[in-house]
C-alpha cells in the first residue's frame, strides 16, 4: 500500500529537544495542518466544523530506520528498562507512524494556503508529514475506565517552574505561560540528573535555557533565536 502525504504540520518547534511527549499535555502550542496542494479543497473538510478534536496519523519522519526492534528504551522509565515496542508510542518501529489527538481551534478558508485547520496541543516537529486525519469521536473514542499499564504512574508527572531572575516578566504573557508548559513535561532524557547541567531548545522565536533540580525547572535563560 502506498501511503500519500496528504499535510504537513506548521508548529514552532524546529528540533525533537523540547516537543511534548505526547499530544494535548501543552494546550497552549498552536499549531497549522496545512494541506498539500492536490488535498486543498473546501468540500474536503466540510463538517468538520462540527468537531472540537482531531486525530492526526503521521510518519516519524526523523526516526525511519531499517529493520527493527522487538523492545525498545522509554525514556520516562529512565532508559535502561525495556518494553515491548507494541507496548510503548516509541518512533523506532516497524513502521514509524505517529497518532496524536490534537483540539481545533479554527478552520481558515480565506487564505493562501488554505483552507488550513489551526490545532493546539499538537507534538509534532515542524514539516512533519500526515497521512490522514480523522475526527475525533466521544463515544467510540473516550474510555474513562482504560488503563494505561506502566505509563499510569507516570502520567501526573510534572515539574514545578521557577523563574529566580524574572526572566518571564519582560516576555508577552502568553508566550511565558507556554514556555511554562512546556519546562513542567520535563523535556530532559530521564536518565540524565546532573542538576547544574544546563539544557537549551527552540520553540518558535525562542531559545530556552533550562536546568533542573529535584522536582523543579529552574529557567536560566530566554533569547530570541539568531538567523
Amino acid at each position: 500500500m502506498e501511503l500519500k502525504v496528504i499535510a504537513r504540520i506548521q508548529s514552532p518547534f524546529s528540533g525533537k529537544f523540547g516537543i511534548p511527549r505526547q499530544s494535548g499535555r501543552v494546550p497552549q502550542i498552536r499549531s497549522r495542518v496545512v494541506f498539500e496542494s492536490a488535498y486543498r479543497n473546501p468540500d474536503a473538510l466540510r463538517g468538520l466544523e462540527g468537531f472540537s478534536h482531531l486525530w492526526l496519523i503521521w510518519q516519524f519522519s526523523e526516526a525511519v530506520t531499517e529493520g527493527w526492534s522487538p523492545t525498545v528504551r522509554p525514556p520516562r522509565l529512565g532508559g535502561n528498562r525495556r518494553m515491548g515496542v507494541f507496548a510503548t508510542r516509541s518512533p523506532y518501529r516497524p513502521n514509524p507512524l505517529g497518532l496524536s489527538c490534537v483540539k481545533i481551534e479554527k478552520i481558515v478558508s480565506d487564505a493562501k494556503d488554505g483552507p488550513y485547520v489551526e490545532v493546539s496541543g499538537a507534538d509534532l516537529l515542524n514539516g512533519t508529514p500526515i497521512y490522514d486525519i480523522k475526527p475525533y469521536l466521544p463515544a467510540a473514542d473516550c474510555i474513562p475506565d482504560a488503563t494505561g499499564g506502566f505509563a499510569d504512574p507516570l502520567s501526573d508527572y510534572r515539574l514545578s517552574v521557577e523563574d529566580p531572575d524574572g526572566i518571564l516578566n519582560v516576555l508577552p504573557a502568553q508566550d511565558g505561560e507556554w514556555i511554562c508548559a512546556l519546562l513542567a513535561e520535563d523535556p530532559r532524557p530521564a536518565y540524565q540528573q546532573d542538576p547544574q547541567r544546563v539544557y537549551a531548545f527552540e520553540c518558535g522565536e525562542y531559545r530556552i535555557a533550562f536546568r533542573v533540580e529535584e522536582s523543579r525547572a529552574i529557567l536560566c535563560e530566554v533569547s530570541k533565536k539568531t538567523t
